[in-house]
């Protein structure tokens, strides 16, 4: 692998003892993947601040004691506990102060404190073809799609490697062709009056399963489909599969046509979404019947925007929840929601807002029996193995009325 002279200088250790660690790393994987080169990052996007052990700790803890700070801007991703209000922890002492002390540690290397799984909803917000290396799933994937920014899927630990050093292996989704839809997908059902937020979990679900980490191109989703639409739909797709990049076929900034998705090259497969696949699917995201007795609904995996705080307010009529209402967001946005006025009338409802932390990784919800109900594809995807409990997917709608009813209610 050819190294620039600014590489040479880092891997010499001639800009600390932190970057030299990140920067012999990085080279490894680089050479690894058979990365021909590095190349600068404008940004990057942490994953590794949930706490998974001791090895999480050690890590990042290993940069802190060689006085190591990030290079380029970095916002950090959602924890293990929401420290701006750590009396909502419901999980064991020893875990509380290791999941701080590592939130903290990334702090301290120069990491924006955004702690947040949707960092595109903040003021680090790449633009189209930026180069850039960011972890966590639903935040690859909206960047790459929705932005058309270039990233891979850094996983943990090599997210900060590239922080460290401002650089980034030159492989993979940085080089334009190989952006390259290479399966057609396309979605035959009605969608004119579908509720679009179901439309697009189960589709991404479906894409997820059936394209791994293979480039779809999507024909058939209405173009004006909204951002936090298309977030719904990566972010199962990445947890369903190991989706990357997908483009929808008349909205997304690299698919205006099919030929362009697919950049001038015959797809290699044709999946159809008809409606029995897409009912089976829907089905299939609910591990309860209608009409379940309900524990809870949890909303905002990938975290609650602006917009959806906005679109779900006046859906809060009398009366307020039966059960516990749980929407997780990030800091910026709670920011705005406290400017706005609107966080009063959420808790009034009964609704808990979760900052800094999600509830499908972290001990957040108050103890209790029963199956919790999402509008999230990627929580209903992941709660039944991580929290070993019970979901029901419905609506936003559906949410709140069975919210309402403390119990699962279809509309």
């Amino acid at each position: 692998m050819k190294l620039a002279h600014k590489d040479q200088a880092l891997l010499d250790g001639r800009e600390g003892a932190g970057a030299q660690f990140a920067m012999e790393l990085l080279v490894q994987f680089a050479e690894a993947v058979g990365a021909p080169e590095l190349i600068d990052t404008e940004s990057v996007h942490v994953d590794g601040c949930i706490y998974k052990g001791q090895a999480s700790l050690d890590f990042v803890e290993a940069f802190v004691q060689r006085k190591g700070k990030v290079r380029v801007p970095t916002t950090l991703n959602t924890g293990s506990i929401n420290l701006c209000a750590p009396h909502g922890y419901f999980g064991p002492s020893d875990l509380k102060a290791a999941s701080t002390r590592l939130m903290l540690a990334y702090a301290e290397l120069g990491g924006q404190p955004t702690f947040t799984c949707a960092p595109y909803q903040t003021i680090y917000r790449p633009r189209f073809g930026q180069q850039i290396a960011w972890g966590e799933s639903n935040a690859i994937v909206f960047a790459n799609s929705v932005i058309g920014a270039r990233t891979n899927r850094y996983g943990d630990f090599l997210d900060l490697c590239c922080a460290m050093t401002g650089r980034v292996p030159y492989y993979g989704l940085h080089l334009v062709e190989n952006r390259r839809a290479q399966i057609a997908v396309e979605v035959d059902v009605d969608v004119s009056a579908m509720d679009r937020q179901v439309l697009c979990v189960v589709v991404g679900h479906i894409v997820g399963k059936q394209c791994g980490n293979r480039i779809p191109a999507i024909i058939g989703l209405p173009a004006s489909l909204t951002d936090d639409d298309l977030k719904a739909l990566g972010a199962v797709a990445a947890s369903a599969g190991s989706v990357a990049l997908f483009h929808v076929v008349g909205r997304t900034p690299e698919a205006k046509t099919l030929d362009e998705a697919c950049q001038n090259v015959r797809p290699q497969e044709v999946i159809t979404i008809g409606e029995r696949e897409f009912e089976d699917t829907l089905r299939h995201l609910s591990t309860v019947d209608d009409g379940s007795p309900l524990r809870a609904v949890s909303l905002g995996t990938p975290h609650y925007s602006l917009q959806e705080f906005e679109q779900l307010l006046p859906m809060l009529k009398a009366p307020r929840a039966a059960v516990d209402v749980y929407i997780s967001t990030g800091r910026q946005v709670f920011s705005e929601l406290q400017s706005l006025g609107m966080v009063a009338p959420l808790e009034a409802w009964g609704v808990t807002l979760i900052v800094d932390a999600c509830t499908y990784n972290s001990p957040s919800m108050r103890e209790g029996a029963g199956p919790v109900m999402t509008n999230s594809g990627k929580w209903a995807y992941y709660a039944p193995n991580n929290l070993g409990i019970e979901t029901a997917f419905g609506s936003t709608a559906e949410c709140v009325v069975s919210a309402q009813a403390g119990r699962v209610v279809r509309l």
